[in-house]
This record gives structure tokens, C-alpha cells and sequence, in this order.
């Protein structure tokens, strides 16, 4: 039988997120007000009945504040006792008197401190645990946890074996509507759990020698469709979350939205070997007496309430099994293999389009595929390179901590943009007698297969109509495991005229970077290579190269240490293009000539480029 996995995570926050400032009514700032710490125990307190009432477990990860609380601490005791709880360790909540009088700083985000700092924090909270509780937690977590700090956790305190350490696109989306305030730059993650690398926590261990040691968990389980399209903070399975994005009824308080959302992540043991996951990770400024996101504290505590219960239905059904964080990571190890991948066949379930993508991750790349646009690929994240990236200050990236792209529609245009030229997307155009079609116009729908460790994505056919001819063209994108690569086949399946013959144009428009502006593209290294190999530094010269029965056409881009390629199924004409300063992209491809029942496949390949 399928099996549905839940983490419940509560962390009691004695200084809540945003709660000091909503409680205090314009109050001059006081961190250690009374009232305020019983409002959150309070609040804490309510979200462990209403998770045990409805039969769930809770890891609780104690916040640096709420060690320094006797309350809290024997709340986690007793629990732990009674109900099996998991007293686990949290590095959000840092900011009390205490660690303010230490640090002389209002910075609160673990992975923003310099590593210096970050090495004291950790050796600070770890002790205050060890000496509260008489042992080290085997699970901690952040909104996100960088490779270096994971490392530290790891080599000292051996014992944990689990982290939440992503929120999953956290980046200039969310950003931006925070009023450009909230710096807090990750996207790139996988949206599911996964064991991250030594070198890069977004970027999961190929093998046992890049294994971090623990399991990661994503910071919520969001909408794959929602998310990625607006402001992850509005739609995850949280149930506060919901509120936040106003998707509830004002008038009945129902929320079939969430409940939709929880049996969509249900649904994904569909494409994961019988496997599916779902987290909601709580604190209780999401529960603020004074009320939320225009939402009065009852619908706030009734949201709540209603998501356990639902959880807790399941569970007695028979379809849930709700797991500590540390019982998740022994799971999650037994059940998983270094290159087994993450899939996701996602519709929309909030708009009421028929929109539907595809997200696959692996140790070697994050891939999104958008059939709204004909099976396009629309976000491509190069985890082959294992990009060392250290953050926080003192390096040069204190706040962004994204894995940088080769392909990102939302912050390069994709295929629709006002402009003649091409953003950054790989697909594939049509062309005869001088028409063309980009199958970027063409929607469709994708069928998921496994054969062995291949998952197949099967597009249904699209018709291209020219003025004298109508083509009906069929997809079928293949992921390998352990590959590296995606094999994307296009398949003539009927021709109006079966004498007739069409060009097919395969290509990638590709950049690298985090966010929407543009990196320095010199350096970068073009090349059809081959028996005659052309090359083209980049100059933004605007320069083409092309070579028939090229062996690849290569990219390598040195910044992020990335080769990219395309290779093809039979001879054909490879072409690479540099951009301009206007458009500064560049362009990989093949062209060749379809017939009637004729087909062409062609293979995108990540690697690393010392």
C-alpha cells in the first residue's frame, strides 16, 4: 500500500516572528515582556492539544528562548513522555535577552551570521539543550541551512540525523512581496525531502562521499503550480498559510483548498514507488491573539484545528502514518537510494486552468517541464556542478543562497515576452515554407511511465497548422536515473500531405544566475564540437557558429562551474549563438528534417566544468 508520511513540527517561540510588534501596539520594542511570553506558551500549548487530540505525533523543536523557559521545557518533557514527541532542536527563535546581550545584534537567520558566529551559536544552543535536557537532539533546522553550517552540525554533534533546511522558491517572488524587505533568497531547492550534499544543501549526494550525514526536509510542503508562480508564502499546506493567500470563505470559514492541497502531495506516491510526504512546521506567531492576515484568532485557531483533524482522519483510515523528524530519517534512508528521484506531476488545483507541470530533481539537476507550453522546460538548476556556495557575512553571497539557474522563465521571460528576442526556455520549433511554429504555443497534457529507472513523460499530440500543411507531432521526455541527462524524442505521427517534409529546430535558451538581473556572461565558452569544431567566447558580439554532424553543441560557464550540452540522435546540424547586451542569453541547438512518420531525439546533458 502507498504510504502518506507527515512530520507535525511545533516550535515554541517565546518572541514569535512579527508577534512582538502586533502584541505590543506600537510599544517601544521589549523582547522580554511577560506578557507576551505566556501569549506564546499559550499558543503553544493549544497547538499540542489539538495535534494529540486527533491521535498525531509532534517533533518539538525547541527555540534558544524557550530553553531559557522552565514552562516550555517541561511542556516537552512530558510530552515526549505521554505522547512520544520528539524533543528536537530549532536554530529560528534565537532572538531573547540572552542571546541579544551576547551577539549585540538583531540578526535572527542562523545562515546569514559569519561562520565564526555561526559555530558559537550553535555551540551555545547545542550546549543550553544538552544541559536542559541531558542529551543532544538527533533533529534541528532553520528556514534554511548552508552546506558549511550542516558540515559543523554534523562533524560535532553526530547525533542529528535530520533537518528542516530549505523553503522551497523563497526567493525574489517572496521577496518582492515583502515589499522588498524580507531577505531571504533560496530558491533552487527540492520541494520534497532528500539527502543534501556535503558541498551544497540544495543540491542532493550523488554517493556516499558527498552525503552530508542527515536527511533534509523542506521549510512547508507548498503548491508546485501556485508557488512557483506567485508568493510561496500563500499556499502551502500550512493552514495559516492559506489564510494568508485569502483562499477561504469568508463567510463559512471552509477552506477545501487546503484539503485539496494535502491529497495532492497524497497523490504523488503515484511517481515516487508508492511514496508521498507532506510537513507542516508551526510557531505561535502563526496563532496570534490579536488575530492574522486580516483572519480574527478563532478562524486562525479553527484552521488549525481543522488541519489536524484532517490529518488525523487519514490516519485512522489507514492512508497516513505520521512520523517524528529523527523515525522520518530512519525511513527515509531505508526507503531511498542515493540517485532515486523526486517526481511530480502537478495540476493546478486553485485557479481552475488545466495547467499542469512537471518537476523531477535528482543529484544531478531540478527540472521543471510546463506543458501550458507544449512540454517546454522552464527551469533548469545544473546540480551536477555540486556548486560550493558559501553564505552569510564575510562571503560574497551574505543573503542569497539560491542555486543558481540555466533556465528560469520567471526571471529570464521564458518563451512570452514583449520583446522579438528569446528568453531563457528549451524547446523546439517548426518550419516550412517559411512559417514557424514554437511548440511553446502548442498546450497539452503529460501521462507519467516508469520502465526500470526511467521516468517517462508522454505529452499528448499537438496539431501545428501551416498554410498548406497541418502536422500532428508527438513528445515523449525521458529521465534516466543517474544519467545527468534528459532525452526529449518528437515523433511525426501524421502529415496532411504524407510527401512533405518540415524542419525541425531543437534549441536551448540558457543564462546563469538568482534572480532577475542579468550576470556577467564574458567568460562563458561556446562550442559545436566535432571532426570541425567552432568556438565562441563570449563577447556579446551577437555571433553564430554552425557545423553539420556536429557531436554536441556545448556551453561552459565557468561561473558556476557548468557544462551544459545538447547531443542528437543521428547527424544533424548543430548551431551555438551568443547574445547581445540587450538579450544576454545564449542559444545551443540542432536542426534537421522531418518527414512523414519521421522522428528526431535529442539529449541535454549536465556536468561539472573544473
Amino acid at each position: 500500500m502507498d504510504k502518506f508520511v507527515v512530520n507535525i513540527i511545533h516550535r515554541p517561540e517565546m518572541v514569535p516572528e512579527y508577534s512582538a510588534t502586533v502584541t505590543g501596539h506600537g510599544k517601544e520594542e521589549d523582547i522580554g515582556d511577560k506578557k507576551l511570553l505566556t501569549e506564546s506558551l499559550d499558543i503553544f500549548k493549544t497547538q499540542q492539544r489539538l495535534a494529540h487530540e486527533n491521535g498525531l505525533k509532534v517533533t518539538i523543536q525547541m527555540t534558544y528562548a524557550a530553553l531559557f523557559n522552565a514552562e516550555a521545557v517541561e511542556i516537552a518533557k512530558a510530552d515526549h513522555e505521554k505522547y512520544g514527541d520528539e524533543i528536537a532542536l530549532s536554530l529560528l527563535g534565537l532572538p531573547c535577552e540572552q542571546f541579544r546581550e551576547k551577539y549585540k545584534t538583531k540578526d535572527f537567520c542562523i545562515w546569514m551570521f559569519s561562520m565564526e558566529d555561526k559555530k558559537a551559536i550553535v555551540d551555545d544552543v547545542f550546549g543550553k539543550f544538552y544541559e536542559t535536557f541531558g542529551f543532544y537532539p538527533e533533529s534541528t533546522g532553520s528556514y534554511y541551512m548552508d552546506a558549511d553550517l550542516t558540515n559543523y552540525i554534523k562533524e560535532k554533534y553526530p547525533t542529528v540525523k535530520c533537518a528542516v533546511a530549505t523553503c522551497w522558491e523563497e526567493g525574489p517572488k517572496a521577496y518582492h512581496t515583502c515589499n522588498n524587505s524580507w531577505y531571504t533568497l533560496f530558491d533552487g531547492g527540492p520541494w520534497a525531502p532528500w539527502i543534501p550534499s556535503k558541498q551544497n544543501t540544495h543540491a542532493p549526494a550523488a554517493n556516499e562521499a558527498e552525503d552530508s550525514g542527515i536527511v533534509a526536509i523542506p521549510h512547508l510542503s507548498r503548491d508546485l503550480i501556485a508557488c512557483y508562480d506567485g508568493n510561496g508564502s500563500n499556499f502551502g499546506t500550512h493552514p495559516q498559510n492559506v489564510l494568508r493567500g485569502m483562499i477561504y470563505d469568508s463567510k463559512t470559514w471552509e477552506y477545501p483548498y487546503l484539503y485539496n492541497l494535502i491529497d495532492q502531495y497524497r497523490d504523488l506516491a503515484k511517481y515516487n514507488n508508492g511514496y508521498a510526504y507532506n510537513m507542516m512546521f508551526v510557531g505561535p506567531g502563526w496563532m496570534n491573539k490579536m488575530g492574522r492576515w486580516e483572519a480574527p484568532y478563532e478562524l486562525l485557531e479553527k484552521s488549525y484545528s481543522d488541519g489536524c483533524k484532517y490529518y488525523g482522519q487519514l490516519k485512522k483510515e489507514g492512508k497516513l502514518i505520521d512520523m517524528t523528524m529523527a523515525e522520518f530519517a530512519d525511513y527515509y534512508r531505508q526507503k531511498k537510494t542515493y540517485t532515486e528521484p523526486e517526481c511530480a506531476l502537478w495540476r493546478d488545483i486553485l485557479y481552475g486552468s488545466d495547467k499542469q507541470v512537471f518537476w523531477y530533481t535528482d543529484p544531478f539537476m531540478r527540472v521543471c517541464v510546463n506543458m501550458d507550453q507544449g512540454g517546454a522546460i522552464v527551469d533548469l538548476r545544473p546540480y551536477a556542478a555540486k556548486l560550493e556556495w558559501p553564505v552569510g557575512i564575510g562571503t560574497k553571497h551574505v543573503q542569497d543562497a539560491s542555486y543558481p539557474f540555466l533556465i528560469q522563465e520567471k526571471y529570464r521571460a521564458g518563451y512570452f515576452t514583449h520583446y522579438a528576442g528569446e528568453g531563457t526556455v528549451r524547446s523546439a520549433k517548426l518550419c516550412h515554407n517559411g512559417e514557424e511554429v514554437d511548440l511553446c504555443l502548442c498546450r497539452t497534457k503529460a501521462h507519467f511511465s516508469q520502465e526500470g529507472n526511467t521516468r517517462i513523460l508522454t505529452l499528448d499530440p499537438v496539431e501545428i497548422k501551416f498554410a498548406d500543411l497541418t502536422v500532428k507531432l508527438q513528445t515523449k521526455e525521458y529521465f534516466e536515473e543517474g544519467s545527468s541527462a534528459i532525452k526529449i524524442e518528437r515523433t511525426v505521427l501524421e502529415m496532411s500531405d504524407p510527401t512533405a517534409e518540415v524542419e525541425l529546430n531543437e534549441y536551448m535558451v540558457a543564462c546563469y544566475g538568482t534572480t532577475e538581473y542579468s550576470e556577467d556572461m564574458t567568460g562563458i565558452t561556446l562550442k559545436c564540437e566535432g571532426k570541425d569544431e567552432k568556438t565562441i567566447n563570449y563577447e556579446y558580439r551577437c555571433r553564430e557558429e554552425a557545423v553539420m554532424g556536429a557531436d554536441a553543441v556545448s556551453a561552459v560557464v565557468p561561473a558556476i562551474e557548468t557544462k551544459v550540452s545538447m547531443v542528437a540522435d543521428r547527424e544533424a546540424e548543430g548551431y551555438i549563438k551568443e547574445g547581445y547586451a540587450f538579450s544576454p542569453m545564449f542559444i545551443l541547438g540542432y536542426k534537421t528534417k522531418l518527414n512523414d512518420k519521421g522522428g528526431f531525439a535529442t539529449w541535454l546533458k549536465l556536468e561539472k566544468a573544473n
